[in-house]
Protein backbone atom coordinates (compact mmCIF):
# COMPACT_ATOMS: atom_id res chain seq x y z
CA UNK A 1 0.00 0.00 0.00
CA UNK A 2 1.31 3.56 -1.07
CA UNK A 3 2.27 5.64 1.98
CA UNK A 4 1.08 9.47 1.80
CA UNK A 5 4.11 11.47 1.43
CA UNK A 6 5.35 13.95 3.86
CA UNK A 7 6.15 17.57 3.13
CA UNK A 8 9.17 18.54 5.53
CA UNK A 9 10.53 21.60 4.42
CA UNK A 10 10.26 22.02 0.78
CA UNK A 11 11.15 18.03 0.37
CA UNK A 12 8.24 15.42 0.00
CA UNK A 13 8.67 11.90 0.94
CA UNK A 14 6.53 9.08 -0.11
CA UNK A 15 6.23 5.75 -1.54
CA UNK A 16 6.38 4.69 -5.29
CA UNK A 17 4.45 2.29 -7.34
CA UNK A 18 6.32 -0.36 -6.66
CA UNK A 19 7.12 0.13 -3.42
CA UNK A 20 10.25 2.32 -3.55
CA UNK A 21 10.90 4.82 -0.34
CA UNK A 22 11.36 8.37 -2.56
CA UNK A 23 11.55 11.86 -2.70
CA UNK A 24 11.30 14.94 -4.60
CA UNK A 25 13.04 18.39 -4.16
CA UNK A 26 12.14 21.00 -6.66
CA UNK A 27 12.48 19.26 -9.74
CA UNK A 28 14.58 16.75 -8.70
CA UNK A 29 13.43 13.36 -7.27
CA UNK A 30 15.66 10.15 -5.29
CA UNK A 31 14.62 6.62 -4.90
CA UNK A 32 16.43 4.12 -2.88
CA UNK A 33 16.57 1.45 -5.06
CA UNK A 34 17.56 -1.94 -4.04
CA UNK A 35 21.22 -3.22 -5.06
CA UNK A 36 22.87 -6.81 -4.87
CA UNK A 37 24.04 -8.37 -1.62
CA UNK A 38 21.03 -6.36 0.36
CA UNK A 39 22.48 -2.62 -0.05
CA UNK A 40 20.79 0.02 -1.83
CA UNK A 41 21.62 3.03 -4.07
CA UNK A 42 20.45 6.03 -4.23
CA UNK A 43 19.20 7.12 -7.82
CA UNK A 44 17.29 10.29 -9.32
CA UNK A 45 15.53 11.63 -11.67
CA UNK A 46 14.00 14.90 -13.32
CA UNK A 47 10.77 16.61 -13.54
CA UNK A 48 8.69 13.29 -13.22
CA UNK A 49 5.71 14.75 -13.59
CA UNK A 50 3.19 12.27 -12.12
CA UNK A 51 2.19 11.68 -8.92
CA UNK A 52 4.80 10.21 -6.62
CA UNK A 53 2.21 7.27 -6.22
CA UNK A 54 3.06 6.40 -10.10
CA UNK A 55 5.91 6.87 -9.69
CA UNK A 56 8.46 3.40 -11.16
CA UNK A 57 12.17 2.38 -10.87
CA UNK A 58 12.00 3.21 -14.61
CA UNK A 59 12.03 6.94 -13.95
CA UNK A 60 15.45 6.81 -11.84
CA UNK A 61 18.31 7.08 -14.38
CA UNK A 62 20.93 9.15 -12.43
CA UNK A 63 23.51 7.18 -9.76
CA UNK A 64 24.64 9.04 -6.86
CA UNK A 65 26.03 6.58 -4.34
CA UNK A 66 24.80 3.75 -2.00
CA UNK A 67 23.47 4.35 0.67
CA UNK A 68 23.22 2.50 4.17
CA UNK A 69 19.52 2.59 4.93
CA UNK A 70 16.26 4.51 5.13
CA UNK A 71 17.76 7.13 7.31
CA UNK A 72 20.83 7.80 5.20
CA UNK A 73 18.44 8.13 1.97
CA UNK A 74 16.45 10.49 4.00
CA UNK A 75 19.43 12.49 5.55
CA UNK A 76 20.92 12.72 1.88
CA UNK A 77 18.03 14.41 0.20
CA UNK A 78 17.30 16.50 3.37
CA UNK A 79 21.06 17.76 2.44
CA UNK A 80 20.15 17.91 -1.08
CA UNK A 81 17.23 20.35 -0.25
CA UNK A 82 19.61 22.81 1.81
CA UNK A 83 22.07 22.95 -0.95
CA UNK A 84 19.49 23.55 -3.60
CA UNK A 85 18.36 26.45 -1.24
CA UNK A 86 21.39 28.29 -0.80
CA UNK A 87 21.97 27.84 -4.19
CA UNK A 88 19.31 29.81 -5.16
CA UNK A 89 20.59 32.53 -2.65
CA UNK A 90 24.03 32.75 -4.75
CA UNK A 91 21.94 33.81 -7.30
CA UNK A 92 24.18 32.33 -10.17
CA UNK A 93 23.50 33.71 -13.84
CA UNK A 94 23.07 31.11 -16.66
CA UNK A 95 24.37 32.49 -19.80
CA UNK A 96 24.40 31.68 -23.57
CA UNK A 97 28.00 30.91 -24.44
CA UNK A 98 30.21 29.91 -27.46
CA UNK A 99 33.44 30.60 -25.99
CA UNK A 100 36.36 28.64 -26.50
CA UNK A 101 37.70 26.49 -23.72
CA UNK A 102 40.32 23.56 -23.06
CA UNK A 103 37.30 20.73 -23.58
CA UNK A 104 35.80 22.19 -26.80
CA UNK A 105 33.32 25.19 -27.17
CA UNK A 106 31.13 26.08 -24.59
CA UNK A 107 27.13 25.49 -24.48
CA UNK A 108 26.67 27.48 -21.52
CA UNK A 109 27.91 28.93 -18.98
CA UNK A 110 26.89 29.83 -15.32
CA UNK A 111 28.59 33.11 -13.61
CA UNK A 112 29.05 32.41 -10.09
CA UNK A 113 30.56 36.28 -9.42
CA UNK A 114 32.95 38.38 -11.72
CA UNK A 115 35.57 36.55 -13.19
CA UNK A 116 34.47 33.27 -12.10
CA UNK A 117 32.23 31.81 -14.65
CA UNK A 118 31.40 27.67 -15.28
CA UNK A 119 31.77 26.58 -18.68
CA UNK A 120 29.48 23.03 -19.73
CA UNK A 121 30.59 21.45 -23.53
CA UNK A 122 29.60 18.13 -25.32
CA UNK A 123 32.21 16.15 -23.52
CA UNK A 124 33.54 17.70 -20.35
CA UNK A 125 34.03 21.63 -18.27
CA UNK A 126 35.20 23.30 -15.73
CA UNK A 127 35.81 27.18 -14.52
CA UNK A 128 37.45 30.07 -16.24
CA UNK A 129 39.00 32.62 -13.98
CA UNK A 130 39.69 35.71 -14.75
CA UNK A 131 43.47 37.09 -14.80
CA UNK A 132 42.45 39.01 -11.55
CA UNK A 133 40.46 35.91 -9.81
CA UNK A 134 43.39 33.30 -10.48
CA UNK A 135 46.03 35.79 -8.71
CA UNK A 136 44.51 35.25 -5.60
CA UNK A 137 44.18 30.76 -6.42
CA UNK A 138 47.59 29.28 -4.25
CA UNK A 139 50.84 29.13 -6.25
CA UNK A 140 50.97 25.26 -5.59
CA UNK A 141 47.12 25.10 -6.97
CA UNK A 142 47.55 27.54 -9.58
CA UNK A 143 46.56 26.86 -13.06
CA UNK A 144 48.84 29.52 -15.67
CA UNK A 145 45.78 30.11 -18.15
CA UNK A 146 42.90 30.05 -15.25
CA UNK A 147 41.29 26.93 -16.17
CA UNK A 148 40.37 24.41 -13.86
CA UNK A 149 38.50 20.76 -15.49
CA UNK A 150 35.01 19.99 -13.56
CA UNK A 151 36.25 16.49 -12.11
CA UNK A 152 38.66 17.92 -9.18
CA UNK A 153 40.56 21.16 -10.39
CA UNK A 154 36.79 23.10 -9.59
CA UNK A 155 37.51 22.10 -5.98
CA UNK A 156 40.88 24.20 -6.48
CA UNK A 157 38.17 27.29 -7.13
CA UNK A 158 35.88 26.24 -4.55
CA UNK A 159 38.39 26.74 -1.76
CA UNK A 160 39.57 29.91 -2.65
CA UNK A 161 36.11 31.64 -3.32
CA UNK A 162 34.40 30.05 -0.27
CA UNK A 163 31.63 32.36 -0.26
CA UNK A 164 30.73 31.67 -4.08
CA UNK A 165 29.60 27.76 -2.91
CA UNK A 166 27.32 26.39 -0.78
CA UNK A 167 27.93 24.39 2.68
CA UNK A 168 27.52 21.08 0.37
CA UNK A 169 30.23 22.21 -2.31
CA UNK A 170 32.05 23.67 0.49
CA UNK A 171 32.35 19.96 2.24
CA UNK A 172 33.01 18.31 -1.40
CA UNK A 173 35.86 20.82 -2.77
CA UNK A 174 37.76 20.51 1.04
CA UNK A 175 37.38 16.50 0.77
CA UNK A 176 38.44 16.85 -3.32
CA UNK A 177 41.72 18.83 -2.27
CA UNK A 178 42.56 17.20 0.75
CA UNK A 179 42.65 13.57 -1.72
CA UNK A 180 44.30 15.25 -4.81
CA UNK A 181 46.36 18.15 -3.25
CA UNK A 182 47.40 16.85 0.34
CA UNK A 183 50.54 18.72 0.55
CA UNK A 184 48.81 22.17 -0.99
CA UNK A 185 46.27 21.70 1.84
CA UNK A 186 48.85 21.46 4.55
CA UNK A 187 50.28 24.14 3.00
CA UNK A 188 47.51 26.85 2.78
CA UNK A 189 45.65 25.89 5.97
CA UNK A 190 48.96 24.71 8.49
CA UNK A 191 47.51 21.33 9.59
CA UNK A 192 49.06 18.14 8.93
CA UNK A 193 46.77 15.55 7.11
CA UNK A 194 46.32 12.55 9.23
CA UNK A 195 45.93 8.71 8.09
CA UNK A 196 42.56 8.42 6.13
CA UNK A 197 42.21 12.00 5.81
CA UNK A 198 44.05 12.20 2.39
CA UNK A 199 43.46 9.48 0.10
CA UNK A 200 47.07 10.41 -1.78
CA UNK A 201 48.94 11.04 1.18
CA UNK A 202 47.60 7.01 2.21
CA UNK A 203 48.40 5.81 -1.04
CA UNK A 204 52.33 7.04 -0.93
CA UNK A 205 52.30 5.79 2.76
CA UNK A 206 50.98 2.31 1.25
CA UNK A 207 54.18 2.19 -1.26
CA UNK A 208 56.26 3.23 0.88
CA UNK A 209 55.74 0.71 3.27
CA UNK A 210 55.21 -1.73 0.56
CA UNK A 211 58.04 -0.67 -1.66
CA UNK A 212 59.77 -4.52 -1.44
CA UNK A 213 56.87 -6.81 -0.93
CA UNK A 214 55.35 -8.06 -3.63
CA UNK A 215 52.03 -6.34 -4.64
CA UNK A 216 49.42 -7.92 -7.19
CA UNK A 217 49.06 -6.05 -10.84
CA UNK A 218 46.66 -8.87 -11.77
CA UNK A 219 44.37 -11.89 -10.31
CA UNK A 220 42.22 -14.47 -12.20
CA UNK A 221 40.79 -17.03 -11.11
CA UNK A 222 42.83 -20.28 -11.05
CA UNK A 223 41.21 -23.35 -13.14
CA UNK A 224 44.08 -25.44 -12.62
CA UNK A 225 44.20 -24.70 -8.80
CA UNK A 226 40.57 -25.08 -7.78
CA UNK A 227 39.83 -22.80 -4.44
CA UNK A 228 42.90 -20.72 -5.28
CA UNK A 229 43.24 -17.16 -7.12
CA UNK A 230 46.39 -17.15 -9.49
CA UNK A 231 48.48 -12.99 -9.13
CA UNK A 232 51.01 -11.71 -10.92
CA UNK A 233 53.46 -9.79 -8.55
CA UNK A 234 55.94 -6.84 -8.27
CA UNK A 235 57.45 -5.24 -6.09
CA UNK A 236 56.25 -2.15 -4.67
CA UNK A 237 53.38 -3.13 -7.47
CA UNK A 238 55.53 -1.76 -10.16
CA UNK A 239 54.24 -2.04 -13.75
CA UNK A 240 56.23 -0.72 -16.69
CA UNK A 241 58.94 -2.64 -19.16
CA UNK A 242 61.79 -4.51 -17.44
CA UNK A 243 59.40 -4.79 -14.50
CA UNK A 244 60.25 -8.66 -13.04
CA UNK A 245 57.20 -10.52 -11.71
CA UNK A 246 56.36 -13.31 -10.43
CA UNK A 247 53.42 -15.67 -9.46
CA UNK A 248 51.70 -16.63 -6.93
CA UNK A 249 48.58 -18.77 -5.54
CA UNK A 250 46.38 -17.19 -3.26
CA UNK A 251 43.77 -19.16 -1.21
CA UNK A 252 40.34 -17.58 -2.75
CA UNK A 253 39.60 -16.66 0.70
CA UNK A 254 42.72 -14.76 1.28
CA UNK A 255 42.19 -12.77 -1.73
CA UNK A 256 40.37 -9.46 -0.81
CA UNK A 257 41.87 -6.08 -2.06
CA UNK A 258 42.35 -3.43 -0.25
CA UNK A 259 42.61 0.63 -1.18
CA UNK A 260 45.73 0.58 -2.41
CA UNK A 261 45.77 -3.66 -3.66
CA UNK A 262 46.90 -6.73 -2.69
CA UNK A 263 50.08 -7.24 -0.64
CA UNK A 264 51.59 -11.42 -1.29
CA UNK A 265 52.22 -12.64 2.38
CA UNK A 266 55.10 -15.12 1.40
CA UNK A 267 54.75 -17.15 4.14
CA UNK A 268 51.43 -17.98 3.67
CA UNK A 269 51.20 -17.78 -0.40
CA UNK A 270 53.32 -19.78 -2.50
CA UNK A 271 55.09 -19.06 -5.41
CA UNK A 272 53.34 -20.71 -8.63
CA UNK A 273 55.23 -22.42 -11.54
CA UNK A 274 52.77 -24.23 -13.32
CA UNK A 275 49.95 -23.81 -16.07
CA UNK A 276 48.40 -20.34 -16.14
CA UNK A 277 45.03 -18.83 -16.70
CA UNK A 278 46.57 -15.65 -18.02
CA UNK A 279 46.91 -15.53 -21.22
CA UNK A 280 50.50 -13.87 -21.59
CA UNK A 281 51.81 -16.93 -19.39
CA UNK A 282 50.67 -19.98 -21.52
Amino acid sequence: MNTPSLLLDHVSFGRSADGLLVALVVDTAFAMAPARDGRHNLVTGWRIRRPMVEWKRDDFYGYSGELADEAAFRARVLENAEHQRERRMLGRVEEHSRAHTPWGASQGATVYAEGVTSHSTAGHGGFKLSAARNRKVHPTLRSAGGWYEEDAEWAIVAITFPHLFTAFERRCAERTVKDSWPDAWEAIFGTILMPGESHEKDRRAFEAAHADDWVVASAITSKHEPGFVEVVATLGGKRGPGTEERRFLVPSDDYSVGRFGFVVDEARHQVYGGPSDFIGWR
